[in-house]
C-alpha cells in the first residue's frame, strides 16, 4: 500500500490526530485504548515525549493495522529509521526539512511536514510530502487555507494543526482542510484516560456540528 493510501485509510475513517505529547510509555497503551474509543485512528507520539520510541513501539503493538501510529517533531532524518523501527508508519514535523521528508518517502512511510508559506508548500511537495500540515494555525486563519488551496495541489491532503477546538472545526473545512491534529485540547501529561475518552468523543462530535 502507497503511503497515500495507507493515510487516506484512516483519515477517511476519521479525520483527527492525536499528538499526545508528554506521554509515557507506561500510560500510552491505555491513553492510545482511549483515544481509538473515542473513534480516532491516528496517533503521534512527539520525539520531545519521555521515551517516545517505547511509547511507540507500544501503542504499535497493541494496535497494529487498527491505528496509523507514528512520531511528531521529526526534525532530524536519523530520526526517522528509528521511528519506522520501533512500529512506526507516520512521520510528522513542525518544519519544512527536504532532508526528513526524502528519508520518510524512501523508508515508505507516511510524511507530512509542517508548513506556513506557499514556497514551504511547495518545497514540501516537491521532495513528496504525503501531506500537508499547516502549523501553527493559531497565526493562519481558514480564509488563508483557502488562498494557498488556490496554488497548491489540491490532492495533497491539508491537516490543520494548532488551537484546535470541536467548535471551530467546521470553517476550516468549508475552506478546504482534509483533517485536524489535536494537541493540549485532547491530551495533557498526566491526564486519565478517562478524560481523554470523553476529549475525543467531544471532538468527533464536534465534526458534525
Amino acid at each position: 500500500m502507497s503511503a497515500k493510501a495507507l493515510l487516506h485509510r484512516y483519515l477517511d475513517e476519521c479525520p483527527l490526530i492525536a499528538i499526545v505529547r508528554g506521554v509515557t510509555p507506561d500510560d500510552a497503551e491505555a491513553i492510545g485504548e482511549a483515544i481509538y474509543d473515542g473513534g480516532i485512528r491516528i496517533i503521534e507520539v512527539p520525539l520531545n515525549s519521555p521515551d517516545p520510541l517505547d511509547s511507540i513501539e507500544r501503542l504499535a503493538a497493541k494496535f497494529g493495522d487498527r491505528k496509523l501510529v507514528g512520531a511528531w517533531t521529526v526534525v532530524d532524518p536519523r530520526q526517522v529509521e528509528a521511528v519506522r523501527q520501533a512500529g512506526g508508519r507516520l512521520i510528522v514535523a513542525p518544519n519544512t526539512d527536504t532532508r526528513v521528508i526524502a528519508a520518510t518517502v524512501a523508508a515508505g512511510m507516511v510524511s507530512s511536514p509542517g508548513y506556513f508559506t506557499p514556497s514551504e508548500a511547495f518545497t514540501a511537495c516537491n521532495a513528496g510530502a504525503t501531506a500537508l500540515k499547516l502549523f501553527p494555525a493559531e497565526a493562519a486563519s481558514p480564509g488563508v487555507l483557502k488562498a494557498m488551496l488556490a496554488v497548491v495541489p489540491k490532492a495533497v491532503p491539508q491537516i490543520i494543526v494548532g488551537g484546535i477546538k470541536p467548535d471551530n472545526m467546521r470553517p476550516w473545512l468549508d475552506a478546504g482542510a482534509t483533517g485536524f491534529g489535536l494537541g493540549s485540547g485532547l491530551y495533557k501529561p498526566g491526564q486519565s484516560a478517562a478524560d481523554t475518552l470523553d476529549k475525543a468523543r467531544a471532538y468527533v462530535a464536534g465534526l458534525r456540528r
